[in-house]
């Protein structure tokens, strides 16, 4: 399925910090909820199913991409205020979307 660039251009991608990592028993498939600062933009929450391949500790302070601008989904107990990007490996699993450099938290991606 193809979409226009004015499609595209509704998605708003920001890069952010993951400030705090916590498990989250409730979810259906093994998650964390993760707290992310988005500089000017706030601090989101979300939950992501990236146990796999990252520990609770080696998340904070990793800078990631996410899609801000959802509307806010409830998942179990818990409200998911963005979706934090990444590509399934061979085996399903997450491995989070990063950039090479830091940046500002908020960056537009483009």
């Amino acid at each position: 399925m193809s979409i226009t660039w004015n499609d595209f251009s509704k998605i708003e991608m920001r890069c952010g910090t993951i400030i705090e990592a916590n498990d989250f028993p409730n979810a259906k498939k093994a998650a964390y909820q993760l707290k992310i600062d988005f500089g000017t933009f706030g601090i989101k929450q979300s939950s992501a199913q990236i146990t796999h391949h990252y520990s609770k500790q080696e998340l904070i302070g990793k800078q990631i991409i996410a899609v801000v601008n959802f509307p806010s989904k409830q998942i179990a107990n818990f409200f998911s205020e963005c979706l934090v990007l990444g590509v399934y490996d061979e085996n399903n699993q997450v491995i989070l979307l990063r950039t090479d450099k830091l940046t500002v938290n908020g960056q537009l991606i483009g």
